[in-house]
């Protein structure tokens, strides 16, 4: 089966383009940084409209809500199991302001001990070039799709 998620790319021109991007939080993550960085995003529940739950997650994840800002579609791309749905909005937003959300899970696993961990623990921009570079393998189309609009 197949999820749905969205997920919103925020671009910025200072002067050159760059992404935010947020580095996957939780043990798994930890000690990674090449394709250990994402874009805010989350599930689609039923009957949920695709552009309200990349605005719903990206306040979810980053605890701060989207900048006003003109979006672009990016289409969608295979994410593992995952089919994400994204949008590019420019705009300009504080990493030092990011309270991200959590989540749980069995920590270490088959311990019984359930740990909370941030969705994200830590938030960056990257220019495109480096943002290919850290970017989990399968969001890497929506670099080159915001590129090719931006021209």
């Amino acid at each position: 089966m197949t999820v749905r998620s969205a997920g919103i790319l925020l671009f910025r021109r200072s002067p050159d383009v760059e992404v935010l991007l947020g580095h996957m939080g939780g043990p798994f993550w930890s000690r990674k940084h090449e394709g250990a960085w994402s874009i805010p995003k989350g599930e689609v529940e039923p009957d949920e409209d695709p552009w309200a739950a990349a605005c719903r997650e990206f306040g979810e994840e980053l605890g701060v809500p989207l900048p006003t800002g003109t979006r672009l579609p990016l289409g969608e791309v295979r994410q593992s199991r995952k089919l994400v749905e994204a949008w590019a909005v420019e705009g300009d937003l504080d990493p030092a302001r990011i309270t991200p959300g959590t989540f749980e899970m069995e920590w270490p696993p088959r311990s019984g001990t359930r740990q909370q961990f941030p969705e994200v623990d830590r938030v960056e921009w990257f220019d495109l070039d480096t943002a290919s570079e850290v970017i989990v393998a399968g969001q890497r189309a929506l670099l080159d799709r915001l590129r090719a609009q931006l021209g």
